[in-house]
């Protein structure tokens, strides 16, 4: 959430079937520019804030999970509204079924959540301009060097917990 005060973090589709919030802010928010991305989300990039599962509270509906293939080839699950089909979360096959990786865009009120980093900007559109200020990479990156220590613990205690 870079710097933004914690408020109210709900969300959900377009048609208003499936809510959601948010019981802590993210551990982390990437902006990525991968051509995968800007298929699945029929944009520029997508703007994923990674945040354990038990720390997203349906309060409305139920999604759908949808599976599709990943640039990884290891794919990954959607979660879209089974009424408008929007995507709301996914969840990549690497990081498992206790990591959800929010479509930012589903909020209630997307501006209060920043990325942190800019991801595979190799492959971002020429027109996008990323702020001088935040950390951007041609490719992935490595969590270590850019998560906050708390993010890490988080993260950790998820893999911890995975058994």
């Amino acid at each position: 959430m870079s710097g933004n005060t914690e408020s109210k973090l709900e969300g959900g589709c377009a048609c208003g079937t499936l809510r959601y919030k948010l019981t802590s802010k993210p551990m982390f928010v990437h902006c990525c520019h991968c051509y995968w991305c800007q298929r699945e989300s029929g944009s520029a990039f997508a703007l994923n804030a990674m945040i354990e599962a038990d720390r997203v509270q349906l309060l409305q509906g139920q999604p759908e999970l949808i599976d599709t293939p990943s640039n990884s080839g290891r794919g990954q699950k959607f979660s879209r509204c089974p009424s408008c089909h929007i995507a709301v979360w996914s969840n990549y096959a690497g990081a498992g079924d206790t990591l959800h990786f929010v479509r930012v865009g589903s909020l209630d009120n997307p501006g209060q959540i920043l990325p942190d980093i800019h991801i595979y900007t190799a492959s971002k559109q020429p027109w996008v301009l990323i702020p001088e200020n935040l950390p951007s990479v041609p490719g992935y990156y490595d969590y270590r060097q850019y998560w906050p220590e708390q993010s890490q613990e988080r993260l950790q205690a998820l893999r911890n917990n995975r058994g």
